[in-house]
């Protein structure tokens, strides 16, 4: 039963939390969730889809201190459709995206439902929280929404080289130290109203991983929708989580999945000259910062990388043609 047909006083929530390899931080994240299930917001359920790992971190998860269900995968699905696995059939109020990497704190659920819940969030579709690190540093996460002008600015390293004249995508020159409307929140810690992720059909699953929430934001905020970053609620972020020990695969699936966003929100002829900018200009860039940091696994995690993608092409550029048809 749902918050508004108890009468809007109690807001629910489903936690959705999907996994790959994570190893104990799986284990860390579920158990940092157990003591907010007295707070004063009901957790709905909390759901671990498993996307084929190999290292039995989703194993023996059984908690009888939580309301918790898994799905394992059989194969890899990616994290957007894994994430509307987690989703699908929930009534709760709102949906909690939730990293494996990440651990709650005190006020991490409840400060940003209640939040939500005031009549002058009503127009707040998404909400993020403060990332911290282990030394208690704050990550500056909020992030612009991309534009063919910054994706471009990225690929000749211009936000790197000039980030006074090109800002680059992340909003590192603010201390994320306050409250405020933002364009978007990074998807380890990511709430939506569940009304509003059903409005919008869920994730768009052809971003296998990277910018599927970026994707969803935009059309959120294309219905009238907002999005806020709470710097008064905390949540622990390791960064980086499992993807630290794939580099080549994890930039492989930003450039195509930067791609599909280019093809399906800037068009047919400016998605296809910012493809030919990622195939012929941005290696050329990424290889020369690999060289300037003297970083023998950056170049060899660039080169692997713009292999795959070029293996890939074929089939990125018909999921993009069949995009722009549709």
């Amino acid at each position: 039963m749902t918050g508004a047909e108890l009468g809007g006083l109690v807001p629910t929530v489903s936690i959705i939390i999907v996994n790959w390899n994570s190893g104990r931080q799986l284990a860390q994240c579920l158990a940092s969730i157990t003591p907010t299930t007295n707070q004063a917001y009901p957790i709905e359920r909390v759901v671990v889809v498993d996307n084929a790992s190999k290292d039995c971190s989703a194993d023996d998860l059984q908690r009888r201190d939580l309301p918790l269900c898994v799905i394992r995968n059989p194969s890899n699905q990616g994290f957007a459709a894994a994430c509307n696995q987690g989703a699908n059939g929930s009534q709760a109020d709102y949906l909690l995206f939730l990293n494996p990497d990440t651990r709650l704190l005190a006020n991490s659920v409840t400060r940003p439902l209640a939040f939500m819940e005031l009549p002058e969030s009503r127009q707040i579709g998404i909400a993020g929280v403060q990332l911290v690190d282990d030394e208690g540093r704050v990550s500056r996460s909020c992030a612009r929404l991309p534009t063919a002008g910054r994706c471009l600015a990225q690929m000749l390293g211009l936000d790197r080289a000039l980030p006074g004249v090109f800002p680059g995508h992340f909003m590192t020159e603010w201390d994320h130290r306050g409250n405020r409307e933002v364009d978007q929140v990074m998807g380890a810690f990511f709430l939506v109203r569940r009304s509003l992720f059903e409005a919008l059909g869920g994730f768009d699953e052809r971003f296998f991983v990277y910018f599927e929430e970026v994707d969803l934001t935009v059309r959120a905020r294309a219905m009238g929708w907002r999005t806020f970053y709470l710097s008064d609620a905390r949540v622990y972020h390791k960064g980086g989580g499992t993807t630290d020990r794939v580099k080549a695969v994890r930039l492989f699936y930003s450039l195509r999945s930067r791609i599909l966003y280019a093809y399906k929100h800037f068009g047919w002829w400016t998605g296809s000259a910012l493809t030919v900018g990622t195939l012929v200009l941005e290696p050329f860039t990424r290889l020369t910062l690999a060289v300037a940091h003297m970083s023998v696994a950056e170049l060899v995690a660039t080169v692997g990388a713009y292999i795959m993608l070029l293996r890939a092409m074929p089939r990125t550029l018909k999921t993009a043609w069949w995009e722009s048809q549709a």
